[in-house]
């Protein structure tokens, strides 16, 4: 099974954030059960150990993007033989996902909802139909709708929403078009990650 589809809101709740974005009814549920799941989620104020902390930041990168244990693995690995930060890399190689970069934009509501809009061939970079979510974008890569779907009921709630779209990607809504135009910064990445510790549990 490529992907979770399992009980989402037990899953932030066990690591204490709101790692999936579908829909306002599961984030109220979280927010009514703020505490982990089970018959002593109340009462059970164990303290994690160092691994399980670092074991608790990789589970919110792989259920907050969407990706595998091996996709994240392997994503890792691409980052420990790129020149910087192997966090801070680590985190832009995620962001730097087509189906991220269609929920950044504002096109999509969620990333499975922008992950299921690349699979389906609805996308366009440079020119060419895309069908690979995981498709790595570069500075200067061009996005859009394809044109015989920009009509469709399923874009209406992005050219009429108040988008902010990160300052590495410019967005057009009315022609459901965007840009990328350079790789995210520190201060644009998930803030529900700390990538160093993700890194701290590859390196062991």
């Amino acid at each position: 099974m490529s992907r979770y589809r399992g009980p989402q809101t037990r899953i932030s709740r066990r690591l204490g954030v709101m790692v999936f974005t579908n829909g306002q009814s599961k984030v109220k549920a979280f927010q009514k059960k703020n505490y982990k799941p089970g018959m002593h989620g109340q009462k059970h104020f164990s303290k994690s150990s160092e691994y399980g902390t670092q074991l608790k930041e990789k589970q919110k990168a792989k259920y907050l993007y969407g990706i595998t244990e091996k996709q994240c693995k392997n994503t890792y690995k691409k980052a420990t033989k790129s020149v910087g930060n192997t966090g801070l890399v680590f985190m832009q190689l995620l962001e730097r996902r087509l189906d991220n970069v269609v929920y950044r934009s504002g096109l999509a509501q969620t990333r499975p909802q922008a992950r299921q809009m690349v699979s389906h061939g609805l996308i366009m970079i440079n020119g060419k139909r895309a069908k690979t979510p995981s498709i790595l974008v570069e500075e200067g890569d061009k996005f859009e709708v394809v044109s015989k779907k920009k009509a469709s009921k399923l874009f209406e709630e992005a050219k009429k929403a108040k988008i902010r779209s990160p300052r590495w990607i410019t967005f057009d809504q009315k022609n459901l078009a965007g840009e990328v135009k350079g790789f995210p910064e520190k201060g644009d990445l998930e803030g529900l990650v700390e990538p160093q510790l993700i890194v701290e549990f590859y390196s062991k």
